[in-house]
């Protein structure tokens, strides 16, 4: 269906609606073979509250932004390449039902569906997509996964310290590691994760010893590779490399991983059934 409908003029007048309702704000989507296969409106967990967002399917990338006006005006346009994509259902809770997350090396979230059967159908048109773009591009999938963050609403006081309680004047703060909400005293750090960003970003105390203990394990893993070469160069001596990073060894605790948070009231529509 989708070699099939690449050159054709309907799909080329859709994805030139979709860049119209994103005007100016939004990117160009029009590729050669890129199909559009559907839209729909999902609730995503933001940081704040749950909130309403158009996505738009197509063989190659999904696309969402903030509705201003469903059909006509959409802005804050976010595109995800797919085959960066993972996809994980999610279980219902008590107040949120149909949800899954969408994780990707970059960023990652929870979406939900009004229905069992609309969220049936976005995940089978995404595994679809996703299966047969790796396919034809040879690819492995993803295994790097951006966390997603817990929402503000989930805790009243700081996951790591679980001391601090948050207030107006008191901000909350996210680890772009774990994502946890932490204070600003247990997130004080900085680490260069270049696969998120090429700055360094606030990461919590904890996540902080973990990088830099990781980062000191390569350096001696990338040590070990090149000392035969070294030993092997007669008459020369290399200077001391040695970069000692202290790690910390309190531990922090752990915040419990079973609060849930989702919902949505709104429906599936696709192009092509």
């Amino acid at each position: 269906m989708m070699d099939h409908l690449a050159n054709t003029e309907i799909n080329s007048q859709r994805i030139a609606a979709v860049e119209n309702c994103f005007g100016a704000s939004g990117q160009p989507l029009a590729l050669p073979g890129r199909v559009l296969l559907g839209e729909g409106i999902l609730t995503k967990e933001c940081r704040k509250k749950p909130k309403p967002r158009i996505f738009f399917l197509f063989n190659d990338i999904l696309v969402y932004g903030s509705i201003v006006i469903n059909k006509r005006k959409y802005n804050s346009q976010h595109i995800i390449p797919l085959e960066d994509v993972t996809l994980e259902t999610l279980p219902d809770t008590l107040q949120m039902k149909n949800r899954w997350m969408i994780k990707t090396s970059k960023k990652s979230f929870v979406v939900s569906a009004a229905s069992l059967t609309e969220r049936k159908e976005w995940i089978s048109h995404l595994e679809e997509c996703i299966k047969h773009l790796l396919t034809k591009t040879g690819r492995q999938p993803c295994t790097e996964h951006a966390a997603p963050w817990i929402p503000d609403k989930a805790t009243d006081i700081c996951m790591r310290c679980t001391q601090t309680k948050f207030s107006t004047l008191t901000r909350r703060h996210h680890c772009r590691k774990c994502g946890f909400v932490v204070c600003a005293d247990c997130s004080r750090q900085r680490f260069l994760m270049p696969r998120l960003s090429p700055k360094p970003l606030r990461v919590c105390n904890l996540c902080y010893r973990q990088l830099l203990a990781d980062k000191k394990k390569e350096a001696e893993a990338d040590r070990r590779q090149t000392e035969p070469i070294r030993s092997a160069t007669q008459g020369y001596e290399p200077s001391s490399g040695d970069d000692s990073d202290k790690s910390d060894d309190d531990k922090a605790e752990q915040w419990p991983a079973d609060t849930e948070f989702y919902t949505s009231e709104v429906s599936w529509s696709s192009f092509h059934s």
